[in-house]
């Protein structure tokens, strides 16, 4: 359990001989950590937060007129909150590594582009067909994502649609 709670706070890099120092993202990493049981609080707190908001969006997709855009607005805050709830397990510095490892950049990107997307769709070209197609793609991506953690989860998804 020990060597789990090093892994996840960002304290065992399996970097045994780094020379080089710690770097200013390392150092402010190093700074503000947190105990294993705040870690664990804001994590459910922020995950919780963000299923919320996106329930939350999708209950009031049906309000006419703004429905679809307070939908949007709700569903990306929560993937936000959802993503940004890992970080409280992993800390910043090492969740963005783990963001931009091979194994995740694609589903990173797309996800990222998609939450910018949806809300360029919501608020800028009030195109709520685009809005929904995004929030769509948000799923899928975040759920690719998700799953890249779980070993093997990848390659079972797609021997399912094989």
């Amino acid at each position: 359990m020990d060597k789990l709670k090093k892994v996840l706070s960002g304290q065992d890099d399996g970097n045994p001989g780094n020379s080089d120092g710690p770097g200013i993202l390392e150092r402010a990493n190093q700074a503000s950590t947190l105990a294993w049981g705040t870690r664990m609080k804001g994590f459910l707190i922020c995950f919780i937060l963000g299923c919320v908001c996106s329930i939350l969006g999708t209950c009031l997709l049906w309000i006419p007129v703004a429905g679809l855009v307070v939908f949007a607005v709700l569903y990306t805050v929560g993937n936000i909150c959802a993503l940004a709830s890992t970080m409280f397990l992993m800390g910043p510095c090492r969740q963005l590594k783990t963001m931009c490892a091979k194994e995740r950049a694609i589903a990173t990107v797309i996800m990222l582009v998609c939450l910018v997307l949806t809300m360029c769709a919501a608020f800028w070209w009030k195109n709520n067909g685009l809005a929904l197609l995004f929030c769509v793609l948000q799923f899928l991506a975040f759920t690719w994502y998700g799953l890249s953690y779980i070993p093997f989860a990848r390659d079972a998804v797609i021997k399912l649609f094989d």
